[in-house]
Formats: C-alpha cells, sequence, structure tokens
C-alpha cells in the first residue's frame, strides 16, 4: 500500500528521498505545520537534495504546504486506504517534478565547471574560523540578498569563493583564477589648498530641512570672519597645509531613519548646539580645502559608501573612498550596520562628534561589560580620541568645539558705550526651565530688568513671571543685539555647556551660573544617567568656570540667597570687555582642525603591551626615556633620550606627575597648569617609572584598569596597564595614586602643546 501510484524507474537518490518522506509523513500527520516543516528540511538536507538546487528546496516547501491545506478536505470518516492513497499520489506527484529538477540541476552543473560540487572545506591552521563560517552560511545564506549579489548560491564552492575572495575567513581556492580584479586606481594626491569662497559649500549642504537651512544662515553669518582666519592661518602655515582629504560628513541625527527630532524644532525653541557645531566643522574642512561629500539620509550613505543590496552584512564592494569619515553616534549606527566587516576594516577612519564625550572605561566594550560601563552610548572600541567634543572637558577625547563671533574694534567701543548695567537676559528658550525659579528671579528683579527669549505660540508661558519681558524666540541676529545692550546672563542651570554663554561673554555680558552641590553626574543626575562618562559637572558650564572664570563669569550657590544678591551687586559695580578664547574664534578652531587632519592617525597599529612577567633580563622592557625634574618633584624628557620626529604631540613636552588619591589626571595637570594628554601614557607604562619617582613596589601586576598606571602606596603594590585603548585622564579612587602624563599648551589653544602646529 505504501508503494500506491509510486514509479520506482526513478532515479535512486529520489526514490531514497521519498521513501523517507513517506515515513516522515505518517508521524507528522498530525503534527502543526510549522513542525512538519522543520522536520522536512532536516530530512531534505540529510539527503543532499538541498546541495543540488536551492530553488528545489522552495518548490517542495510549497508542494507540502499545500498538501497540509489539502488534508482537513478529507471526511473523518473516510478509511486509512483512502487517505494513504491520496498521501501517495500526492507525493509521486511530487517525486516525479523531484527528478525533473534534480536531472536539469546535474546537467547544467556538469555542462558549467565541474568542480561547483565537489569543494571541500581547507584546514589550514591560518584560517581557523573557515570551516564554521562555512557551517553558517549553509544555514544562513538567504537571510541577505547581498550575498546572491557576490555570487553566492547555496552550492559549498560558492560560500568558500565568497569566505575567500569577498571575505577573508578562508583561504584561496587553488584552482580559481589568482589574478585579483583590477581595483580602482588611488586617489588622487594633491596638495590642500585655503579656498576664498564658501558659496560652493552652501550647495554642498543641500535643502529640504530646517535644521538645513539653520547651519546655512549661520554658515553666511560668519562668512567673512572665516575668510579672514583662513588668510592668517595659511600665512602661519607658510605653505605646509599637507594633502587634501577626501572627506565624507555624514550628520545621522539628521537622518529620517535617526527621527531627525532636531529639524521640527529648530523654529520652536529646540537645541541648536549640535548644529551650530556641525556648520562650524563644514566651514573649516572646506575652508582648508578638502574634497568634501555631505549626506543626511541612509540612501546617500549607503550610495557613497558602496554598500551591497541587502541587509548590510557584507562589505563594501569597493575600498572606501574616503580618507576620513566625520559622523555622529547615529551615523556610526548606521555604518556598522551597512557595512558588514568592512566597518571593523575602516573606522579607524572615523571621526565622532561627540558632544558630552566618551571615556575609555565606557568605549572598551569587553571592559565595559564586566566593570559596570556599559551604557547606550559607548563600547565602540575606538581610539578615545577618535570622539570629538564641544569643549575641552575629557583630555581622552579630541576637542572639535565650534566658534563665536569675533568683534572688531569699533564694534567692541560700541558695546561697551551701549550697554544697560540694569538689563539681565536669561539663559533659557524652554518654559520648563524656568520653573521653581521664582525665588532668586525676585532678588535679581530688585536690582535689575530682565529679559525672556521664551518661545511660545499663541499665549504667555505660566512659568515665566510677569515682570520679566518676554521677546519669545529670536533669530540669531536679534539675539545678538539683545545681548549686546545686557549686563548680565543668568543660567538656571540648565543646559549644560551650550555655546549661548560664549556667546554672551564675546558680547560683553557677565555671565552668572549656578554651583552644583554635589557635582552632577551619571550618579546623581537624569540627564547624565547613560551618557558614556563619569564626569562630575560642578557647575552649568565648566569650561566658563574653569578656563574663563571672573570677572567674566561667577558661579554661585543659587541656594543662598545672600551669596546669590552679593554676587549681582558685585557685578552691577564691576566692567568687563568683551572676550572670546582664542580656542573659540574662526582661526583657532581652523588651527586646530588642520593639527588633527595633518598629524593624528588612528589606522597604524599601537606597538603591543609589554609581556605580563618578564622571564630573563633579555625580555626586559627598555630603559625609560624619562628623567627626573631639577626640583625632584616630577619627571619630565630626558635630553639624552632619542625622540621619535614624527611623534605627535612631541614627547618633549611630556610631565609625569603622582596625582593625589582623591584626583584624577585631569585635575592633577590642571593645578600645574597643564593638560592630560593620554598619549603620552606608554611612556610611563613602566616599572623603571615607579622607581624613577621612589615608589616602593613590592609587587607589579599587569591589568586591565581605566587607573592604570597606578600605585596603592599604603599595601606597596604597582599596577601597569594591560590594554592601551583604556590608558585614560578620566577616572579616580583614593585606594590609588595613579602616575599622570601631562603637557603643556598653546595661549588659548589648549588642545595643541606649544609646538603641536
Amino acid at each position: 500500500s505504501l508503494s500506491v501510484g509510486l514509479d520506482f524507474r526513478l532515479s535512486l537518490p529520489v526514490a531514497i528521498f521519498v521513501i523517507l518522506l513517506l515515513n516522515f509523513w505518517f508521524f507528522l500527520l498530525f503534527l502543526t505545520p510549522r513542525v512538519f516543516l522543520r522536520a522536512l528540511t532536516s530530512e531534505i538536507t540529510r539527503c543532499r537534495v538541498a546541495a543540488y538546487s536551492p530553488a528545489l528546496q522552495a518548490w517542495i516547501f510549497r508542494m507540502f504546504v499545500g498538501s497540509l491545506f489539502f488534508l482537513p478536505r478529507f471526511q473523518p470518516a473516510a478509511g486509512l486506504m483512502e487517505r494513504i492513497q491520496a498521501i501517495a499520489q500526492n507525493v509521486s506527484d511530487i517525486a516525479i517534478k523531484v527528478d525533473q529538477i534534480l536531472r536539469n540541476s546535474l546537467m547544467n552543473a556538469k555542462m558549467g565547471d565541474g568542480r561547483r560540487d565537489q569543494c571541500e572545506v581547507p584546514r589550514d591552521p591560518k584560517y581557523p574560523d573557515c570551516a564554521g563560517k562555512v557551517e553558517w552560511m549553509r544555514a544562513r545564506w538567504t537571510s541577505d540578498p547581498c550575498y546572491a549579489f557576490f555570487g553566492v548560491d547555496g552550492t559549498e564552492c560558492s560560500f568558500l569563493i565568497y569566505l575567500s575572495e569577498v571575505e577573508w575567513f578562508c583561504p584561496p581556492l587553488p584552482w580559481r583564477n589568482q589574478t585579483a580584479a583590477p581595483s580602482p586606481p588611488p586617489l588622487p594626491r594633491v596638495q590642500a589648498a585655503f579656498r576664498s569662497d564658501l558659496a560652493p559649500l552652501l550647495e554642498l549642504v543641500g535643502t529640504g530641512k530646517e535644521s538645513l537651512s539653520f547651519m546655512k544662515k549661520r554658515i553666511r553669518h560668519l562668512a567673512q570672519q572665516w575668510l579672514r582666519a583662513a588668510r592668517r592661518l595659511e600665512q602661519k602655515l607658510k605653505g605646509r597645509q599637507g594633502d587634501q582629504k577626501h572627506i565624507l560628513i555624514h550628520i545621522g541625527f539628521l537622518t529620517e531613519e535617526s527621527g531627525d527630532v532636531f529639524s521640527p524644532r529648530v523654529l520652536k525653541g529646540g537645541p541648536l548646539g549640535e548644529m551650530v557645531q556641525w556648520a562650524d566643522i563644514l566651514a573649516a574642512l572646506f575652508l582648508l580645502g578638502h574634497s568634501l561629500k555631505v549626506t543626511v539620509s541612509l540612501k546617500e550613505l549607503q550610495s557613497n559608501l558602496g554598500v551591497p543590496p541587502g541587509r548590510g552584512n557584507c562589505p563594501l564592494t569597493n575600498p572606501l573612498p574616503f580618507d576620513l569619515i566625520y559622523t555622529d553616534y547615529h551615523g556610526l549606527q548606521q555604518m556598522k550596520q551597512h557595512m558588514g566587516l568592512s566597518f571593523k576594516k575602516y573606522r579607524c577612519r572615523v571621526r565622532v562628534i561627540d558632544t558630552f564625550g566618551t571615556e575609555p572605561a565606557y568605549n572598551h566594550e569587553e571592559y565595559a561589560t564586566l566593570r559596570g560601563f556599559r551604557t547606550n552610548w559607548g563600547y565602540w572600541n575606538l581610539h578615545p580620541s577618535q570622539f570629538m567634543t564641544m569643549f575641552p572637558h575629557t583630555p581622552d577625547n579630541s576637542f572639535m568645539g565650534f566658534v563665536s563671533e569675533e568683534l572688531n574694534q569699533t564694534e567692541r567701543q560700541r558695546i561697551k558705550s551701549n550697554k544697560v548695567s540694569s538689563m539681565a537676559v536669561v539663559y533659557g528658550k524652554e518654559a520648563s526651565i524656568w520653573k521653581g525659579k521664582e525665588k532668586f528671579l525676585s532678588i535679581l528683579n530688585k536690582y535689575m530688568e530682565i529679559h525672556g527669549t521664551v518661545y511660545y505660540e499663541t499665549q504667555r508661558p505660566p512659568e515665566v513671571p510677569a515682570f520679566v519681558k518676554n521677546h519669545g524666540l529670536l533669530p540669531q541676529h536679534e539675539f545678538q543685539q539683545l545681548l549686546r545692550k545686557a549686563k548680565l546672563f543668568i543660567g538656571f542651570g540648565f543646559p549644560y555647556e551650550g555655546p549661548a554663554p560664549l556667546e554672551a561673554i564675546a558680547n560683553g555680558c557677565v555671565f552668572l551660573q549656578a554651583r552644583f552641590n554635589p557635582p552632577h553626574s551619571s550618579l546623581n543626575h537624569e540627564f547624565f544617567r547613560g551618557k558614556p562618562t563619569s564626569r562630575e559637572v560642578s557647575s552649568q558650564h565648566p569650561y566658563a568656570e574653569d578656563f574663563i572664570g571672573k570677572p567674566h563669569v561667577w558661579t554661585v550657590d543659587y541656594n543662598n540667597s545672600e551669596e546669590f544678591e552679593a554676587a549681582i551687586k558685585t557685578i552691577l559695580r564691576t566692567q568687563v570687555d568683551p572676550y572670546l578664547p582664542y580656542e573659540y574664534t574662526c582661526e583657532g578652531m581652523l588651527e586646530r582642525i588642520h593639527a588633527y587632519i595633518q598629524h593624528q592617525d588612528f589606522c597604524t597599529m599601537p606597538s603591543p603591551p609589554p609581556p605580563a612577567k618578564a622571564q630573563s633580563p633579555a625580555m626586559q622592557s627598555p630603559p625609560s626615556p624619562l628623567a627626573l625634574s631639577p626640583n625632584a618633584t616630577h619627571l619630565v624628557w630626558s635630553p639624552s633620550a632619542r625622540r621619535d620626529p614624527h611623534a605627535w604631540p612631541p614627547a618633549d613636552s611630556l610631565q609625569v606627575w603622582l596625582s593625589e588619591g582623591q584626583h584624577a589626571c585631569t585635575e592633577t595637570c590642571r593645578r600645574r597648569g597643564l593638560v592630560c594628554e593620554p598619549t603620552f601614557f606608554r611612556f610611563l607604562n613602566k616599572k623603571e617609572v615607579f622607581l624613577q619617582l621612589s615608589i616602593t613596589c613590592d609587587s607589579t601586576e599587569y591589568e586591565m584598569n581605566h587607573l592604570y598606571p597606578a600605585v596603592a602606596e599604603n599595601v606597596h603594590e604597582c599596577y601597569l596597564q594591560k590594554e592601551p585603548l583604556l590608558f585614560s585622564c578620566a577616572g579616580h579612587n583614593t585606594k590609588y595614586r595613579r602616575l599622570c602624563p601631562c603637557r603643556d599648551y598653546r595661549e588659548g589653544q589648549v588642545a595643541l602643546c606649544r609646538d603641536c602646529l
């Protein structure tokens, strides 16, 4: 009865296949279709039918799904033999179709490359992942259309060709034509030349979004200042501009895929700091003479990168045509999703615009996971200097910054003569920022007329007291005019570290801000929770407090009414001139970005860390190039030590100081008028350095810890850093005193040492 309707003159593989299916059919008759299909797939694979033709598998699935829906048409009273005959007839039809497909498949294979179905997975110790990758391809090659785009068709040979020629997990096949496809010619190298017209940049930026319109207006408004600054820097460099770079600028937070929450809020008082910074980055890169592509959509990104069609699992179709990519966290995620293995290959070319910074402890994926530093934004395993911040608060990252408008001497005099000494402007465009601030606003109102720029559509926000003159949301140039009249610009504690306080100080205002006690951080404040930093923020604008200070910046306890009122009285009697730090001028930003582009290279692999335990004198690390300073308080670069002329920053700017237990290296260096320089940690990470500083080490261990190198003095234990990506200026623990690499810096340009340009 089992052979009803079958023709056993079919080929042997088909006969075996049909009998196995019949055996399974009775067991699976009353199971769910999902369970049935799973078992059927396993049986097909075991019979090697799937290896002959991927189309065959799909056809069989369709036929048997149809059979499952056909079965319920029988009445329950029908006899067993009638059911068996119907099933056998179905299977007979399937067997005939299978035989036809197999014969055609085998004939085509013989007519083509006879080797295609005879490939075996090579066992080469140089390619240990090959077998596992082939196994993955067998099961998942249809999961992304990009594999078919590169020629994968379900055969073993196509897997190996792909894994050896597109990816690099398997060795090249001996019978394949080893002549590599001609790679595109290298990008032409010409010297970067300063540009004298920003109009072409405005076309590059594009249209269609309020955020892009805002950025273009800003570029136009500052165009003459940018051009003058470019001419001054050109004279300073004296023809040392270096090669022109091909740069992709992908502003990920403006893409529809990331939500583009900023564009709709541009005209409603939303945050503009990121767009201010991006506009200035575009202007600086363009004026420095580099070749730019600007994208604000995922489709444009894929097209410019050369992403193959599919879901992003395959590498790029050609070598990356860009020397550098400037993006943000959203863009970084999009690149990872669509570049496949190429992301790991090319991520050293990425520069991430990151407002608040990413500390090494959060950047190193394994360490962040083990030590509880994992957040929504970290764990990219980039070099920490690839993250570029708005303010120089995290030396582990590169300080990118932005610019504020400079005043000429005539404008400065006009501002001083037109200042209204009894006028204050409040920092805060959103009504929620004003909530709960009535007490100190009342104190301020006794001495000064208060102005606000709070956005509203129809009626005045109730959070803004009646005695405040609210102008509503002002265009940037009108806001500048308001600041040029005001004596005081006052912050309510939020937003943190925006560009407005620097603009106010540059227009001759005194900035009054709140001191935070205890400091705000991810441990006690919702805003910082989830951000990849442990930084403790002591005020609304730490840069203004630490790098500018009095008389331009006053930081007081707003909960202390007497202190607050005394500060207001003193500010009224104080005369200040407009002030703008050089690093926030157009020339300062051009200078800084030029130095980064010419000197920062994260694609060169760092030298491996020294062995965990030296076994012989021959394995000892080379002598320290450091020497004790004349006053014996710290170490300096030895005059007799050899210096790498290509190293940047130059090593002779290094000073090594031992921190106090409660201080990070950032604070240790700042207290000595210096800046922590994480690239110098490699010179400190040696046992000899402890000895030079007369530190007793009963034991010395290499471990992964973002606080190392350091010494636990109470137990005489010394620790060296095992993972170079964890070298960090940030972080402290009362248990340790840290070895801190400090350097000097150019006046007004904290990102660069004196000889770094």
